[in-house]
């Protein structure tokens, strides 16, 4: 039968291409304001460039992408850009006791109604 090659992946071929990429993410970065690179709309394309540079480079030495030498790299970049950037996590809170009991008493008091009207016109058929 037909042997499968198996190709190994030159980690450090794609070690020594890695840093290109980041090189000129870095370049292109300089052209947005550092206030705004936690707004993803404002380097989406550099982003995306360099996504698929990591991504050659990688191929280009046999390798599969992403990998850990690879995501180690992009962790690396990450840090030096996105370090600042933080997730605002929404504080949830209750409503004021005024509002809630009033959201609460609305749908039980509807329902109440809506049942004695169903109870009412069942009992009162003969004239309906």
């Amino acid at each position: 039968g037909a042997r499968q090659q198996t190709v190994l992946c030159n980690e450090s071929l794609m070690l020594e291409k890695l840093p290109a990429c980041g090189k000129s993410f870095e370049e292109m970065m300089r052209k947005v304001d550092s206030k705004k690179w936690c707004n993803l709309t404002e380097f989406i394309m550099y982003y995306d460039n360099f996504t698929q540079c990591t991504e050659r480079e990688a191929n280009n030495a046999s390798c599969f992408w992403p990998n850990p030498l690879a995501e180690g790299f992009i962790t690396g970049i990450h840090k030096q850009f996105f370090s600042n950037c933080s997730s605002e996590k929404v504080h949830w809170e209750d409503p004021p006791d005024e509002i809630l009991i009033t959201l609460i008493l609305i749908p039980v008091m509807l329902t109440c109604a809506m049942i004695t009207l169903v109870v009412w016109c069942s009992k009162r058929s003969d004239i309906l």
